[in-house]
């Protein structure tokens, strides 16, 4: 029988939710997976993801209610979320995407107190039958190889 080794995911599964916001996080950005910042978002890599690419973007502001972002916050939200797509079509190549928000617990919400997009590109045949028998996702590229593929596809960024 052949074993597919994802030990990363031991993390995931066995480790309490770090203190604090993944979103509001200070740092290196690599270590926080952040890809790209602007003056009023960010874009960081899924820690967890469903497949290679997958990207959270999130607005500055700590809130998970949609309705108290300002129209300007919500455009540049979307306009952050237009560019991860041009990112991953000239660096990755999908078939399509996945893009949208997860509302609270009942809706699969792993964060819920800081609203986010997910950016997830699409490949053909991605679906396969390891989420299905093994609650389980093969990704075959390393997280920070992700990160470091990605990174020269995103403009750089004076001031955010």
């Amino acid at each position: 029988m052949d074993r597919l080794w994802a030990p990363w995911r031991v993390e995931y599964l066995t480790q309490p939710p770090a203190p604090g916001c993944i979103f509001c996080a200070e740092g290196d950005d690599r270590d926080l997976l952040i890809i790209h910042r602007t003056p009023l978002a960010r874009v960081m890599l899924n820690r967890y993801p469903y497949c290679n690419g997958h990207l959270l973007v999130s607005l500055h502001r700590h809130t998970a209610e949609l309705g108290e972002f300002s129209g300007e916050e919500l455009q540049e939200l979307l306009r952050v979320a237009a560019l991860c797509k041009d990112v991953l079509i000239r660096s990755s190549s999908p078939d399509g995407f996945n893009i949208g928000m997860n509302l609270g617990k009942a809706a699969g919400a792993g964060v819920l107190d800081h609203l986010h997009l997910h950016v997830v590109p699409r490949w053909n045949g991605d679906s396969n039958f390891m989420s299905v028998v093994a609650e389980a996702r093969v990704l075959p590229e390393a997280l920070l190889a992700t990160y470091d593929r990605l990174l020269p596809f995103f403009p750089k960024t004076e001031g955010a």
